[in-house]
Parts: structure tokens; C-alpha cells; sequence
């Protein structure tokens, strides 16, 4: 095992996709901030705010960002994403491009936007052979956004956000990408990608809390997103509390209008740290031998493999299905036997990270094997 983990012997962890434990330097500079907190209130807070500081840092190296300035951060995915949907100004008729099968968090925003005449066009992905050209063609002059996940929640197809980052840009279509599924185990670059919009919590493969996530806007989209939320820390003099003149402040912390949750950014800033020591061109490829070692192993055991065999269609999620056992039951059977999964996609969903061991993954699908038969 990694020595920055401490799982328990007891489970055989493969749901990062989902909720990620912490690495040890993040348990422990949590148990720093709470006994800090517990033993002399806020008397460090300009440390802590230097610590903000370098998370921004941090999130503007890991999408590479060209500056801290633009990153601001959001209580989670669904609020990021709603901060855009309803700063940008829509006329009926109007219309989004997205896909089906996201997680509802990156379609039901969409779909609120029905109520002022926008229309939602959705991707069936499930039977889509080449995804980018059906997103392109479901796009006419009334195409707003294009609006995806980087890697879909269930199965885990990757998409070529380049190819779609570069059609958008030729088209004036504003590009959102929902990275949740990505950052943390695939090397994420803007200047590629071309997305005016980048959100993520940061509680899965980024390996920190729930509560602290991520948004990226575009500085030249910036200034015309609609603000909503107002507050003391949304300004640009923030901190001068006795100025009674106001406006907007124009780094991306427009967006926060109140006070941070210090105790999530302690948290993220030292998951971060871990990733970027190691290097995301390394923790990618380690990513990408578990995926490789699930797959063989799930082939022979005939299960039916649901995630694309294609390396550079996934990232870190493994799907399968086995033959004649029902999906849910499988996985509460895995559940209540230690291996901590999901169940998505119509099968199994295996998600693991890094430093995941691959006796792990070889004793998960024996177990997965001995529990369908049961079945």
C-alpha cells in the first residue's frame, strides 16, 4: 500500500469515482486546522488564507489555468454549473447541447432552463459510435453551449474535448466541461481543451472533501456571466469593510459571496499537493495499468465489459456486467463483502486510483465472481 494511504485491511476500495478516502497529509492537516481552531480560534487566519492561496495555485496548475485569478471556488459541482446556467443571458429559442446519460447534476441545470424557452437537446451516448460528430450535429445557429462531463459517471467514456473545444470556438458556441471524472487521473489542459467553463468537487479523484470544488470561467466570458449571489467577498476591495462604494471584484472571486469553507481548503490544498508531487503524467499512467489490469481481468472471467476497451476513450472507470446476475444485487453482494464500489450503468462500476495495489483489483473480481455464482 501507498504510504500515504491507511485504508482499512478490511475493504478493498475501488470508488473513487465517487467519494475518495484522503491521503494521509490531508487527515492530518484537518486534524491541524481543527486543533488550531480548537486552542486559538482565528489567530492564524492570514496563514490560512495564505493556504487559499496556494490552492488556487494549485487548481490553476492542475487545468492549467493562466492564472490563479481565474479560478474561483464553489461549495460543489451543482452550484458551479448553476452559476453559469443562470449568469448567462438566454433568449427563447435558444439551445443547449449535452448528453443524456450525465449525472443529474450537469443536466437537470440545463433543464430548469426550459421555463425561459431554452431547449435542452440531448445525445442518447449508449448508441452513439463517434459521440463528438452526433454532439456536433445535434449544434445549429441557435447553439448556445455545449455542455459535457469530460468522462461520463457511469461507464466512463472519455471525450475528445479538443475536437469539441475547437468546433465551439469556430462556431461562437460557448464550451462547459463538467471535469469531476477527469481531474485527478487524466492531465487536463485548457489551451487544448478551449473550454470557457472547467468545474469539479474536489471529493473524487482529487481526493479531497465534498464542499469545495473548482469553477473556471473564461476572463473574457467573465465580466458578462450575471452575478446572483452578492456579498462581503464577492468585491473588489474585499476586506475594506467601512467602504460604502462597491462593485464586483474582476478576478473569478466575483463568484464566492461570502465567507470560504477554510477547513475543505486545508483539506484540498494538501490532497493537491500530493497529486502534483507525483506528477499527473504519472499518476495518469498508473491510472490507465489498473484500468488495464481490470479489463484483462474481467475478460477472463467472461464478464461483459461496459467501459470502452480503447485507452484513450477512458480514464479511471471500469463497468462490467456479469452474465446472469442481476447488477444491483452484485453489488450489494460486493458491498456487504468489503468491496467498496457503484452501481452504474446497468452493472458494476470500479474506480481505482494510483496507488490502488493490484492484489486489490485480482481478489475484487474473485469476489465478484464467487458472489454472482451465489447469485
Amino acid at each position: 500500500m501507498h504510504p500515504e494511504f491507511a485504508l482499512s485491511s478490511e475493504i478493498l476500495y475501488l470508488n473513487h469515482a465517487a467519494v475518495a478516502p484522503w491521503p494521509r497529509r490531508t487527515v492530518d492537516a484537518v486534524s491541524r486546522f481543527a486543533q488550531e481552531n480548537g486552542t486559538r480560534g482565528a489567530a492564524g487566519y492570514p496563514d490560512w488564507m495564505k493556504t487559499e492561496t496556494r490552492l488556487r495555485d494549485r487548481l490553476a496548475e492542475l487545468i492549467n489555468a493562466k492564472s490563479p485569478a481565474d479560478i474561483a471556488l464553489a461549495k460543489n459541482t451543482s452550484e458551479a454549473l448553476s452559476i453559469i446556467a443562470y449568469g448567462l443571458d438566454w433568449e427563447p429559442g435558444d439551445n443547449i447541447v449535452g448528453i443524456a446519460q450525465e449525472f443529474p447534476s450537469n443536466r437537470i441545470v440545463w433543464e430548469s432552463l426550459s421555463a425561459q424557452g431554452v431547449e435542452y437537446r440531448q445525445l442518447d451516448l449508449y448508441q452513439s459510435a463517434v459521440p463528438e460528430d452526433d454532439l456536433i450535429g445535434l449544434c445549429d445557429e441557435r447553439t448556445r453551449l455545449i455542455a459535457v462531463s469530460s468522462v461520463q459517471y457511469a461507464r466512463g467514456l472519455r471525450l475528445d474535448l479538443e475536437r469539441l473545444g475547437s468546433f465551439c470556438r469556430e462556431r461562437g458556441i460557448l464550451f462547459c466541461v463538467d471535469a469531476i471524472q477527469s481531474l485527478g487521473v487524466v492531465p487536463f489542459d485548457l489551451t487544448r481543451s478551449q473550454a470557457d467553463f472547467v468545474v469539479a468537487d474536489g471529493h473524487k479523484w482529487m481526493l479531497g472533501p465534498e464542499g469545495v470544488a473548482l469553477l473556471y470561467v473564461n476572463p473574457l466570458v467573465r465580466p458578462s456571466l450575471r452575478l446572483y449571489q452578492y456579498g462581503w467577498r464577492m468585491v473588489e476591495h474585499c476586506g475594506d469593510y467601512d467602504r460604502t462604494d462597491w462593485e464586483p471584484a474582476a478576478a473569478a472571486t466575483r463568484f464566492e459571496c461570502g465567507s470560504p469553507n477554510m477547513l475543505g481548503i486545508h483539506a484540498l490544498e494538501a490532497s493537491l499537493s500530493l497529486l502534483l508531487e507525483t506528477g499527473m503524467d504519472t499518476v495518469h499512467a498508473a491510472v490507465a495499468e489498473r484500468a488495464d489490469r481490470l479489463i484483462a481481468l474481467i475478460d477472463q472471467r467472461d464478464f461483459e465489459l461496459l467501459s470502452p476497451r480503447e485507452p484513450e476513450r477512458r480514464a479511471g472507470i471500469v463497468t462490467f456486467r456479469v452474465p446472469g446476475a442481476d447488477p444491483q444485487a452484485l453489488y450489494r453482494a460486493l458491498m456487504g463483502l468489503g468491496v467498496i464500489c457503484a452501481q452504474r450503468g446497468g452493472g458494476v462500476r470500479f474506480s481505482p486510483h494510483f496507488y490502488t495495489p493490484e492484489s486489490v483489483l485480482e481478489s475484487a473480481v474473485d469476489i465478484a465472481a464467487s458472489a454472482a455464482r451465489r447469485l
